[in-house]
């Protein structure tokens, strides 16, 4: 049976956090484990995360890339799921992804999207559409496969074995997910599944600076992999990568 662990970096989001972890606590196929990464909280993060059934990992370095690392590397599933604290799972969330992975053996990691709860109706379409939608539609041709969901994904821990010494965990306002998705090599699979779904907070898009302070973080996350991961030279990469990987043309038997 194949196994999962749920990773879920936090700081001082108890309520939330007690949310996701009754959520997880009612799948039809449970997690192995649950590891919380508590990132310097001073609520009851730490306590809701232990009577929820998680592990708690301490990172005292702020920021999310830092806090979903140290998750990754303490994670000993054989697949490595992704929540963030306000995200809510639905219960065939872990089945449905473990069924997939099981049966499709090239599949490197499998992305979803959220549907957003809490705030208006016209904060869930700007999060939806400008911020979602935008991601998804400008950075699949950018990649060249689409961009991993940093509240809703499962990847293999091979894939992490790999990538978790390449990533850049200690700048705080980068966007994780993203840099995660410019470290994928040629030979991994990235699939976005839009049935593959989560609720998540709306609450980082309810002010016009909160939308532009996420949106503010991809020139960075994109700038630390420039020129090297340009579009062109990522192009480039899995041309020769395809070409690698062809059988060699049979010889003409002599005349």
């Amino acid at each position: 049976m194949t196994t999962i662990s749920v990773v879920i970096p936090a700081r001082n989001d108890a309520e939330m956090l007690a949310a996701c972890l009754e959520a997880l606590g009612r799948q039809t196929r449970r997690p192995d484990e649950i590891v919380v990464v508590d990132n310097g909280s001073w609520d009851t993060t730490a306590l809701v995360a232990r009577a929820g059934g998680a592990r708690v990992v301490e990172e005292t370095v702020p920021g999310i890339p830092q806090a979903a690392s140290a998750g990754y590397d303490a994670a000993v599933g054989e697949l490595i799921a992704r929540l963030d604290a306000d995200s809510v799972p639905p219960p065939e969330w872990i089945a449905y992804a473990i069924e997939r992975f099981e049966h499709e053996p090239t599949l490197s990691v499998l992305t979803g999207i959220g549907d957003f709860y809490g705030s208006t109706p016209l904060v869930h379409t700007l999060g939806r559409v400008l911020y979602l939608g935008g991601m998804l539609a400008s950075m699949t041709p950018y990649l060249g496969h689409p961009p991993i969901f940093g509240s809703n994904f499962v990847m293999r821990h091979e894939v992490w074995r790999e990538l978790g010494p390449e990533v850049h965990r200690t700048q705080r306002e980068i966007h994780d997910d993203l840099d995660l998705s410019l470290h994928i090599k040629p030979w991994m699979q990235v699939v976005y599944d839009p049935r593959f779904r989560v609720a998540i907070s709306a609450r980082p898009f309810e002010t016009f600076s909160g939308l532009r302070r996420r949106v503010s973080w991809v020139v960075p996350t994109l700038r630390n992999h420039w020129p090297d991961d340009a579009p062109w030279a990522r192009r480039r990469a899995r041309r020769r990568w395809r070409a690698s990987e062809r059988p060699p043309r049979r010889m003409r038997p002599a005349a």
